[in-house]
């Protein structure tokens, strides 16, 4: 587990939100930062973007992301594919769609395989904290959660920030401790100056 001040993503949004929807035609949310994020974290920690085939430890070196979303009978698992290779506005793109398409029981099986990772947003139902499951034989799963104005002390001063907590649940065959903190620690680090992610530093 940790915990994501979500202040610079939130000022990120309000300021270009208008412009993003312009251009687009859907809002800026929170999902494509986290996937951003997850992509430079997964080529930073391989082993969480493997699975296990049988025997054998299967390394990608793509990032096939699976993100969670509400379907017509359940809770479904689509793939953005070549999730590194897209920027912030085809992620919205791709998720509305496939939002909207599982809403209405029209995704594909295809679609629901082969992804690498999973990132799964409980936040949208309230959950404050959860340890979502590993979707074989994927090694990795990333559980994100509401967001929360709680206090918190910032440079020696106590300041109400919106704060999320993310969990990681992993595949311990695969992925060490350290590796697992240290891929959590990135997507906090990324998450919390969002610029990063454009500039790829």
């Amino acid at each position: 587990f940790n915990e994501i001040d979500m202040t610079r993503v939130k000022e990120m949004r309000a300021v270009h939100q208008e412009a993003f929807t312009e251009k687009y035609g859907v809002k800026l949310g929170f999902m494509s930062f986290f996937i951003k994020a997850a992509v430079e974290a997964l080529q930073a920690i391989p082993e969480l973007n493997a699975g296990i085939d049988d025997q054998e430890i299967v390394y990608h070196d793509y990032q096939d992301i699976g993100i969670a979303v509400g379907g017509g009978k359940g809770l479904v698992v689509p793939v953005i594919r070549n999730a590194e290779n897209r920027d912030f506005g085809e992620l919205e793109l791709t998720i509305a769609d496939l939002a909207e398409r599982a809403g209405n029981n029209k995704i594909d099986l295809s679609e629901l395989e082969g992804g690498t990772f999973t990132i799964s947003n409980g936040g949208v139902y309230g959950s404050l904290m959860s340890t979502p499951i590993i979707n074989p034989p994927q090694s990795g799963v990333l559980g994100l959660h509401a967001i929360q104005d709680r206090p918190v002390a910032v440079d020696g001063k106590i300041e109400i920030r919106p704060m999320m907590y993310v969990a990681l649940t992993y595949d311990h065959r695969l992925v060490d401790g350290r590796e697992a903190v240290t891929f959590l620690k990135q997507i906090k680090d990324l998450v919390e100056q969002p610029e990063r992610l454009l500039l790829k530093v």
